[in-house]
């Protein structure tokens, strides 16, 4: 039946329902009334209209019931197709409006469909063409992330509010070093995007920097840079080096707080202002200790060494008298005998005990002293063509060296010798001296002086065509070693001892250097540039503005104000709209109390699991610490939050800044869905769960629901964190109290 005939139908029986009782009762006085006479009229009326009242009534509850089918089917049909239609616009392109209810709502349902398939082939079309535009900046960013990773010197980029936009792998392990409590969830609650570098350094320090760097920038230096050491509130000493970040050509505005002095006025830099700045960090928390060491050590061997050689030098003065007796002469030998042997063994306990302090001016790298060698041999024997032989290796040991310079260094010895002194065989010894190894070069054949040892260290190496502006002294010297001419008078032979420091065979990385899953993290964000917190109020700050931290608690019950305590915290990180997974916070706690079966059953976390990990008030302080200056958001948060709120007395620690409850927000978007449980929301908006019911896990879900909740928000107006409150306020979930 066509839907306008249809439509037609309907009207003529509403109209028949709602006027039909009366029609039929004034036809039926008017019958009566010509059969009767006017003198009835009164007593046939009466019975009619009582029945006219009671046949109008069962009409307007069958109107009512018309209405409330025809309600039903086609307003909250179509209403129903307007929730889904969002998700299919927006949140999960996949979806689908399942065809239900009337024909006509049926076949809007199937038009929408076809008009959502015409638009995903579209989208696909479009999707590759940005792709293909993309592709060349992925790769530019791909070359700074490699570049980032391996780089071996920790490296923070901020904007001019100090927040952090960029750093490097190793930049993260040092920052976890410094944490007050590297215990807990790994220490990583100093370092990350949109995070401010104020947690690490004094406001008042990198202020000076910045006015330093804007004098030099206005006076056209050639190099600007300033360099200041600090000590962080661990205790660990940090030597900064601060570079700027210029704009390109065109000038923007200046940071609040920097005045005209952010715009450089030198003259090469016209036009450019400082928009942030690079911070590059060395902890030289351990050189300060070793060199402090050291001036003790050498003030002690100085003084130390002070009353022995006074001590000789009297018994050489005595010695010098002709009449001396033999036995006042050979108790002065004995005397300085002793006293040399004295000052031999106090240097040697002084090396050894400092060998393990030798540091390098650059990097060095740890390798097996038996691959040393052998590289070496093949070095000389290709280079030089002079043989070379081994005796006494150590196959075991390990050295921490620059390995082509001092294979070079061994080269120019062995081409010296063999072209001066007519050496035709080298050969190498190694071996562990405490902390210490000796490399030897062996030889037989003319002696040389000790001058002609000096000359060769300090002249700048060149042999077979090869030339370097070093010199065997500075190659030494890289190494905090050191080199000298030895001679085998029995076996007529001489060797030059080097002095290298050992390695620990194979040292173990620090722990979290390499985070799960991940082979080299992005840790960029240069959107964080255009930030600057103090030009908007936190409340009505865009949602796609702010940064936010998104946890989520494991408990040993549902009744935080009966005793259930927390045992996992886990938590990630929003910024500018991105997800950050490398960026996480994860810890098991102690709640110090029996844990549940039932409880055990959910989250898979067992009383083992918890003995010996620390308790609620180490961790609080660090997750406080990871959360400050974000928005919190939770699934079901108001659960979470009176956990949180239950433990401020003991902890002294207020979780005060604004929260969102992604249960009350999936309310606000979808009003007409039954369930708006994590599951459920994550399946409607086309996600996939992992790790369910762990803290991490469902921190990560939680926070990939919000990503696609904002845009559907920002079609109903929602855009700042005020209308998100309101918004969420206003949802029946709200009212739910633990």
């Amino acid at each position: 039946m066509p839907a306008r005939v249809r439509f037609a139908f309907a009207v003529i029986v509403l109209f028949l329902l709602m006027t039909g009782p009366f029609l039929l009762t004034a036809l039926i006085i008017w019958t009566e009334t010509q059969i009767s006479g006017r003198a009835l009229l009164v007593q046939v009326l009466s019975p009619h209209l009582t029945l006219g009242f009671v046949l109008t009534a069962l009409g307007f509850a069958a109107g009512v019931g018309v209405v409330r089918m025809l309600f039903r089917q086609y307003v909250q049909g179509l209403l129903r197709m307007a929730e889904h239609l969002g998700l299919m616009l927006g949140a999960n392109r996949g979806f689908r409006v399942q065809p239900e209810g009337p024909p006509e709502v049926q076949a809007l349902a199937q038009a929408a469909n076809e008009l959502a398939g015409q638009r995903d082939a579209l989208m696909v079309d479009v999707e590759a063409q940005i792709a293909r535009a993309k592709e060349s900046l992925e790769l530019e960013k791909n070359r700074l992330a490699a570049l980032m990773s391996e780089l071996t010197q920790s490296v923070v980029v901020c904007n001019l509010d100090g927040r952090v936009l960029l750093y490097n792998q190793r930049a993260r392990t040092q920052f976890r070093a410094l944490s007050e409590a590297p215990g807990v969830a790994g220490g990583g609650e100093l370092i990350g995007l949109g995070r401010s570098i104020y947690a690490v350094f004094e406001r008042n320090l990198i202020a000076h920097a910045l006015d330093t760097i804007q004098v030099q920038l206005r006076r056209g230096d050639s190099e600007v840079q300033a360099n200041f050491v600090t000590t962080t509130r661990a205790g660990q000493l940090l030597r900064v080096q601060m570079a700027p970040v210029l704009s390109a050509a065109e000038p923007v505005p200046a940071a609040p707080g920097q005045g005209s002095e952010a715009r450089p006025e030198g003259p090469a830099d016209v036009g450019r202002m400082l928009t942030g700045f690079i911070l590059m960090l060395d902890n030289i928390t351990r050189n300060f200790e070793v060199e402090s060491r050291r001036d003790r050590m050498l003030h002690e061997l100085t003084e130390g060494n002070r009353a022995s050689l006074a001590n000789v030098r009297a018994a050489v003065e005595m010695l010098e008298y002709g009449d001396l007796s033999d036995d006042l002469r050979d108790r002065f030998r004995k005397v300085i005998r002793d006293e040399v042997q004295s000052m031999s063994t106090r240097l040697d306990s002084t090396a050894t005990e400092f060998a393990d302090a030798l540091k390098v001016r650059w990097p060095l790298e740890d390798m097996l002293g038996a691959d040393l060698i052998a590289a070496a041999q093949r070095r000389i024997e290709q280079s030089i063509g002079l043989p070379t032989k081994l005796e006494d290796i150590d196959v075991s040991l390990w050295v921490k060296v620059d390995s082509f310079s001092l294979i070079q260094a061994i080269t120019y010895l062995a081409s010296r010798l063999s072209d001066e002194f007519g050496v035709r065989e080298v050969r190498f010894r190694l071996s562990a001296a405490g902390r210490l190894a000796h490399l030897d070069l062996i030889w037989s054949g003319q002696a040389m002086s000790t001058e002609t040892v000096m000359g060769w260290e300090l002249e700048s190496m060149r042999f077979e065509g090869e030339s370097s502006p070093l010199s065997v002294r500075d190659v030494i010297d890289r190494h905090d070693g050191e080199m000298w001419l030895e001679r085998e008078k029995v076996r007529h032979r001489a060797f030059f001892r080097i002095l290298l420091p050992a390695a620990a065979p194979r040292e173990v990385l620090e722990s979290g250097i390499h985070l799960r899953g991940e082979g080299r993290p992005e840790y960029y964000d240069f959107d964080l540039f255009a930030w600057s917190e103090k030009s908007h109020e936190l409340e009505e700050r865009r949602l796609t503005e702010l940064t936010f931290t998104v946890f989520d608690t494991e408990t040993t019950g549902l009744n935080p104000s009966q005793g259930d305590e927390i045992i996992q915290i886990g938590a990630t990180r929003i910024v500018n709209g991105k997800l950050l997974r490398s960026e996480s916070f994860e810890q098991l706690v102690d709640p110090q109390r029996a844990l549940s079966a039932e409880s055990a059953k959910v989250h898979g976390i067992s009383a083992e699991m918890l003995h010996g990990q620390p308790t609620i008030d180490k961790v609080l302080p660090a997750f406080h610490a990871f959360a400050a200056d974000t928005v919190l958001i939770a699934h079901n948060a108001a659960f979470d939050m009176r956990f949180l709120q239950l433990k401020e007395a003991q902890t002294g620690l207020r979780f005060d800044q604004p929260v969102l409850d992604t249960l009350l927000l999936s309310a606000v978007v979808h009003p007409q869905q039954a369930s708006h449980r994590l599951e459920t929301i994550a399946e409607r908006l086309g996600l996939t769960i992992v790790g369910r019911h762990t803290a991490l896990g469902d921190a990560i879900v939680t926070a990939e629901v919000f990503l696609k909740l904002v845009p559907l928000l920002a079609e109903m107006g929602i855009h700042t964190l005020r209308d998100a409150r309101k918004a969420a306020e206003k949802s029946y979930y709200a009212r739910i109290r633990y």
